[in-house]
């Protein structure tokens, strides 16, 4: 009796560490992809509903662990094997018989029975990186030899990326690298001249594209210009979302997804829009607004510094993807691959998300609250 109560206040006392907010809209959106996939058991199989459940169980544990680590000790001590590590995981997508996929985005070992995906744990690694890194320079950001630093170490993840082919999730990390950035103090004349920089190289970026993909993104646009090619995708996902109506067809219901290509990785919005209706959908949005604003009032509470821009940095990173994600899946934005945050079906994807929800755990249950972010 006294090794359970024992062994329940030490469970009750991890499980405090956990903002209920976070906890909250993290388990609705893993119930409600959980939902959907056993819905469509007959279309996603089997072994779908058993990657997914093993995926969330273990990525809640895994964020139950970090959400008890304190993220400063994780960022001081052990930054150079987060940046390594992330570095050299690039670097074996692009070796020829490891790296796989259409973007070379997915790693392949003999002795696993899965695939892994990188660059949903180098999210966090690298939000975590630099995030140090700022808040050890954030006095002399706007020093030409510290951004110059700032670029190098961001810019080495971000060019590996683009060696893949994987433009999509390039932009998702220029993203919320740049955002860091600006909430760190970098002038507004560093960007104005990025942007000047990017605007005249962008005919040659663009000739340098594989004709695919200057098609993708033309009718990434304009899905009608190609309906039985590049557009097919996207159109089908609308129709989906339309099909469903209000209320939906039910966790059970639904065709137009079983012909979706995707739809329950990356299009899996349109499948919930479908089974669960613009009600289903709307909670989905809402659930994702909700956690994401959770995080910005967490980095306003912690002190200025690595925290704030940690949290910064994830929330910034999962603002661009759920923009980009639901954009494909009304036919109003480019399909890049880009999976929605809790919901999608891939063990990388949910490992990825459960672990960067447990850095911004970390981040408020270690939080210093004697100065605010934006005090």
């Amino acid at each position: 009796m006294q090794i359970l109560l024992r062994a329940w206040r030490f469970c009750r006392a991890k499980l405090e560490s956990l903002d209920l907010v976070l906890v909250i809209c993290s388990t609705l959106l893993s119930t409600i992809s959980l939902m959907t996939l056993i819905g469509g058991a007959e279309t996603f199989g089997p072994r779908t509903i058993i990657v997914q459940v093993g995926a969330t169980v273990v990525g809640f544990f895994a964020m139950i662990v970090l959400a008890n680590l304190d993220y400063r000790v994780l960022a001081e001590k052990l930054w150079f094997i987060f940046l390594g590590g992330s570095v050299l995981l690039m670097i074996l997508l692009l070796i020829d018989g490891v790296g796989a996929g259409t973007n070379r985005s997915w790693l392949y070992f003999d002795f696993l029975p899965f695939g892994i995906q990188p660059t949903e744990f180098i999210k966090t690694a690298l939000a975590l990186t630099f995030a140090y890194h700022l808040s050890r320079v954030s006095e002399r950001i706007n020093r030409p030899l510290v951004l110059l630093g700032l670029f190098a170490h961001a810019g080495s993840i971000i060019l590996l990326i683009l060696l893949t082919g994987d433009l999509g999730v390039a932009a998702i990390f220029a993203g919320f690298v740049l955002l860091m950035l600006f909430c760190a103090g970098l002038s507004l004349w560093y960007f104005l001249g990025l942007f000047g920089v990017f605007a005249a190289a962008l005919p040659i970026l663009w000739s340098q594209l594989e004709t695919y993909q200057r098609q993708r993104i033309l009718v990434g646009f304009r899905p009608e210009l190609d309906p039985l090619g590049y557009g097919y995708q996207p159109l089908l996902s609308r129709d989906a979302m339309m099909s469903g109506g209000f209320f939906g067809k039910g966790i059970a219901g639904g065709e137009v997804y079983m012909e979706l290509p995707a739809s329950h990785t990356d299009f899996i919005y349109a499948t919930v829009c479908e089974k669960l209706g613009f009600v289903g959908g709307l909670v989905v949005l809402l659930t994702l607004a909700v956690f994401i604003l959770r995080i910005f009032m967490i980095a306003s509470r912690s002190e200025r510094g690595l925290g704030a821009y940690l949290c910064v940095g994830l929330a910034a990173c999962l603002v661009i993807q759920i923009i980009e994600n639901v954009g494909m899946c009304f036919a109003v934005l480019p399909v890049v691959g880009i999976t929605l945050p809790f919901v999608s079906y891939g063990g990388s994807s949910v490992l990825g998300i459960y672990l960067m929800a447990g850095m911004v755990h970390s981040v408020a249950s270690h939080r210093n609250r004697s100065r605010g972010f934006w005090s």
